[in-house]
């Protein structure tokens, strides 16, 4: 029984060693995980799941049979997945086990993606079982398997043209297949969101249409006419129907068919002046329209007829002009501008309307007479006459420029200048010689410009017996020459005339018209009268042989340039006209030639430019291949348009109010009338203020001022300065307005001078003007009845175009009585009882008081009062004074910088007492009197100018110590800032 119960115990043992046997076989990890080896997975951008295909599933065979029938399962870690593990570098993604008993896992993106940045990834996994052991040594992995996963986009962009605006150019009358095209980009990854399905035109009742690929073409054949320019509004959707973030402007220009032209330049060139040259056609070029061309020669020409005399010149005087140019010594000008001392043009009509270019009109009625002695009888030999002249056709009857006859009884022509017929003619008869032989008389010249209505500049070069003659610059030699007998010997004086020639009634002479036009007055004698303009008449002893001299006189300052670029100047030939107003362009390359277009430009060099229009006209003549199909270019018009220039104010200023002694006057040096006198030029622009100034001077300022006038002075020329006497004339017996002609001779200048003043003329800087005006003096030598003089002066540029202010000067005569033969100064008596008034003072920069001052003569007995009772008061106080004044007259003299402070002469001072007043109240008045005129003294000195102490100066220097103290005495003025007491 026992032995059979062991038994059993055994065998009961046995199957539990085996079971647990079993179950431990069981847990040993003998498999690895299994997966799938490709997946392929889809992603939307901005979404974090990943949707696989197949699904990601692990499975592993140590995981026990799902159902089992025998026994219970219980689950083991070796058949579960723990995870999953990716292989890559930065792989945006992630997977995670959902299941472990079953494997089930998932894979997610760790943040949003961006579809556009990558499409497409692709990495590896491997699934890893949970092994054995509490750190898994013993879990098992599977192969690695490609996963590729996709990012689906999503239509978050919109269309965006690639260009900012579009541009075409059409021809009319023609139907296109397509103008341009528009083309819009979307920057979405995909297909169907990054293509671009449609365009549009948003503007309505275009006649044009577009196409899906962006073509535009026109569904009507378009007018010039009707429009020259369409803008149209284009807008694109891509295939997701977004429309574009912006819509893009056409603009499609209508070109006229095509017509050979000169193209883009500016009609209108505005020029500011003192800028230099401007180029007139920067950007211009020539349609040929596709002609094959061998030859291109284009006139560019500047009309300037209408400015001045042909064109832009300096209006100085001729005879200024002659100077300039290097012709100035034996010149007469017999046309001048009106003034004191040429006043023989006066009466005639002039043209104002050229910035005072003097310009003589003669009508056919109107004629002058030059006085006598302006030019000698007999011209010396060589010599010159120049003359600016427009003529018009006229009639057949001689119209004289310039003549030269017989005074009286006769009425012979000794010199003439005159047209008839288009044709210049020079008459010269020659004076009576031992030979009676015929000898050149008249020249004639054959002219078209002497009837073409412009204005030309005419110079003959007389040399007896040849003449020549220029015309604006071109020499022209004589068609014909006529011979004549030398006048017969007469002392028959002889009269100048321009525009007509004199002639004496009474006299019969074959070689002038006997008959003159019925005119009044002075004319009455005149006949073959002028009809046209004349200006810068002149006669010239000695010949202009240097032909420069006649190109500066006739030469513009304004033109045309051209700087060749280096690169075309091969290629392209360039000729000027004399004057530059017209320049031909030749060549054979249209590139060449367009290049040299650009780089024509237009140069005024005057200061002070004439403001205006200048015409501008391009005729071009084109030579083909084929003569018969070749283009014609028409002219191409425009203008230059010279801005008003920046006008100069000249002013005259110094001291307008003195008074000298009459000795003065009557010394050999007389008066200096203008000793102080400035001239000044200055220009008053606008010019834009400055807003950062503006901002940082404070918020008062007011915001709205814009512009700021700015005053600056220039310097400039001066070419006339007139002195005149206001009110009576001078009287040439005992005064006279003189000059330093040495001095006036070193400057360049001239003087002219009348009983009505003096003119000073010639082109020269305002400091030599100055310099010149300084030295001018005036003299009387019978002062008894003059008490003032008055003058007046005006200066003038560009031969009176800019005028100065009238700048008067008042010079007063100082009568000083007889003076009492004296030992001593200091003894002399007062000859006034009257107080001393201040007020008497000129506080206005004059230092003369009213010289006819009512005197009240003392009598004796209130002389010997005076005498006993101030007598030693006023000893000591004037010798003080005396002292002290000669003291102080030391040191100024040794102090140069004094000269110009005033300076009073005390030598002579005469002091005043009332003799009803006590010495006490003397003292005492005297003190407040003293307190006064410091105060006085302090206010005014500013205002006592230089000239009033040279006058000063020169009286102490000019008159006895007696004479100036009885000056002084007229003049009551009194310098206590030395005077102790």
């Amino acid at each position: 029984m026992r032995f059979r119960g062991n038994t059993q115990f055994a065998s009961a043992v046995g199957l539990v060693l085996g079971l647990l046997c079993a179950v431990e076989a069981a847990k040993v990890n003998k498999h690895k995980p299994w997966i799938e080896t490709t997946y392929h997975g889809i992603i939307t951008e901005n979404d974090d799941k990943v949707l696989l295909d197949p699904p990601l599933i692990a499975l592993d065979k140590d995981a026990p049979l799902r159902y089992a029938e025998s026994f219970e399962v219980t689950l083991t870690e070796e058949g579960e997945i723990c995870g999953f593990r990716i292989h890559g570098q930065n792989v945006p993604f992630e997977a995670v086990v959902l299941d472990k008993s079953t494997g089930e896992g998932v894979i997610r993106a760790k943040d949003k993606l961006d579809c556009e940045l990558q499409k497409e990834h692709t990495f590896t996994i491997q699934a890893y079982d949970c092994g054995e052991g509490p750190d898994g040594a013993n879990m098992k992995k599977s192969h690695k398997a490609t996963v590729h996963i996709q990012v689906n986009d999503i239509n978050e962009y919109s269309p965006v043209f690639k260009e900012k605006s579009y541009k075409a150019t059409v021809i009319e009358g023609k139907k296109y297949d397509s103008i341009l095209k528009v083309e819009a980009v979307d920057a979405d990854c995909s297909f169907q969101f990054s293509q671009i399905c449609n365009y549009e035109i948003v503007t309505p009742d275009v006649p044009f249409t577009v196409d899906k690929d962006g073509f535009i073409k026109n569904t009507e054949k378009l007018s010039y006419g009707k429009e020259r320019m369409y803008k149209l509004t284009v807008t694109a959707y891509d295939c997701g129907k977004n429309r574009a973030s912006e819509d893009v402007l056409v603009k499609i220009s209508v070109k006229p068919t095509c017509k050979p032209s000169w193209q883009g330049f500016n009609k209108r060139i505005e020029y500011e002046p003192g800028t230099g040259s401007l180029a007139l056609f920067p950007s211009m070029h020539l349609e040929t329209c596709d002609e094959p061309i061998t030859s291109i020669r284009a006139n560019v020409e500047l009309e300037t007829n209408h400015i001045g005399k042909g064109c832009d010149r300096d209006t100085y005087s001729e005879k200024s002009l002659h100077k300039l140019c290097g012709a100035s010594s034996g010149t007469v000008e017999l046309l001048p501008a009106p003034s004191s001392s040429a006043n023989w043009t006066v009466g005639l009509p002039t043209d104002n309307g050229h910035d005072s270019d003097q310009v003589f009109e003669f009508n056919g009625t109107q004629a002058i007479k030059v006085p006598d002695g302006m030019v000698s009888t007999s011209l010396k030999e060589p010599f010159t006459i120049s003359v600016w002249m427009r003529h018009g056709p006229g009639a057949h009857e001689k119209e004289t420029i310039l003549c030269n006859s017989d005074k009286t009884e006769m009425n012979r022509h000794h010199y003439s200048l005159y047209v008839h017929n288009c044709r210049l003619i020079l008459l010269l008869r020659q004076d009576p010689s031992e030979a009676e032989n015929y000898k050149p008389a008249e020249f004639h010249w054959k002219l078209d410009q002497a009837c073409d209505k412009e204005w030309h500049h005419y110079v003959l070069n007389v040399e007896f017996p040849s003449v020549s003659l220029f015309v604006d610059g071109t020499t022209f030699e004589p068609f014909l020459v006529t011979e004549d007998y030398p006048l017969h010997s007469s002392k028959i004086e002889t009269q100048l005339t321009i525009g007509a020639c004199w002639q004496d009634n009474s006299g019969h002479d074959n070689d002038t018209e006997s008959v003159s036009e019925p005119t009044s007055g002075g004319n009455a004698r005149m006949a073959q009268f002028f009809r046209g303009n004349l200006a810068g008449l002149m006669i010239r002893s000695g010949k202009l042989e240097n032909k420069k001299v006649i190109d500066c006189l006739y030469t513009c300052k304004e033109g045309l340039d051209v700087q060749l670029p280096e690169e075309v100047a091969s290629a392209v030939k360039v000729e000027f006209n004399p004057n530059q107003s017209s320049l031909t362009v030749e060549g054979d390359d249209i590139d060449a030639f367009d290049k040299v277009m650009q780089h024509i430009s237009y140069l005024n060099s005057r200061q002070f430019p004439t403001p205006g229009i200048r015409h501008l006209r391009i005729s071009t003549t084109v030579k083909c291949f084929n003569e018969e199909s070749c283009v014609t270019v028409p002219d191409a018009e425009g203008y230059v348009m010279v801005l008003q220039p920046e006008e100069p104010k000249i002013s005259l200023s110094g001291i307008d109010h003195f008074a000298r002694s009459a000795a003065e006057f009557e010394s050999q040096e007389g008066v200096t009338l203008f000793p102080e006198l400035r001239i000044v030029s200055t220009i008053t622009r606008e010019v834009e203020a400055d807003t950062e100034s503006e901002a940082a001077e404070g918020a008062d300022d007011d915001p709205t001022v814009q512009e700021t006038v700015v005053s600056e002075e220039i310097m400039h020329n001066l070419d006339t300065c007139e002195v005149t006497v206001v009110g009576d004339e001078l009287d040439g017996e005992h005064e006279s307005l003189e000059v330093d002609m040495t001095q006036l001779q070193q400057h360049g200048l001239e003087m002219s001078s009348s009983n009505l003043g003096l003119v000073i003329s010639g082109v020269n800087t305002m400091a030599n003007y100055e310099q010149v005006l300084h030295l001018i003096r005036y003299k009387n030598w019978h002062t008894e009845a003059l008490f003032d003089r008055k003058f007046k002066l005006v200066c003038s540029e560009l031969n009176g175009r800019y005028i100065s202010n009238d700048f008067k000067v008042e010079v007063n005569v100082i009568h000083t009585a007889n003076p009492v033969e004296h030992a001593n100064n200091a003894m002399v008596q007062p000859n006034f009882i009257n107080p001393v008034h201040h007020a008497s003072v000129d506080l206005s920069g004059h230092n003369l008081v009213n010289a006819h001052q009512a005197s009240v003569v003392p009598s004796a007995a209130t002389i010997v009062i005076v005498v006993c009772v101030s007598f030693l008061v006023f000893m000591i106080i004037l010798g003080v004074f005396r002292i002290r004044a000669a003291h102080q007259r030391t040191m100024r003299d040794q102090e140069s910088g004094k000269e110009n402070e005033m300076d009073w002469d005390d030598s002579a001072l005469t002091i005043t007492v009332n003799p009803m007043e006590t010495y006490e109240d003397q003292h005492s008045s005297e003190e407040e009197e003293e307190e006064e005129e410091e105060s006085e003294d302090g206010e005014e000195e500013d205002d006592i100018t230089s000239a009033e102490s040279e006058s000063s100066e020169d009286e102490e220097a000019g008159e006895p110590e007696d004479q100036q103290g009885a000056s002084r005495q007229q003049q009551l003025e009194w310098d206590d800032s030395t005077l102790t007491y």
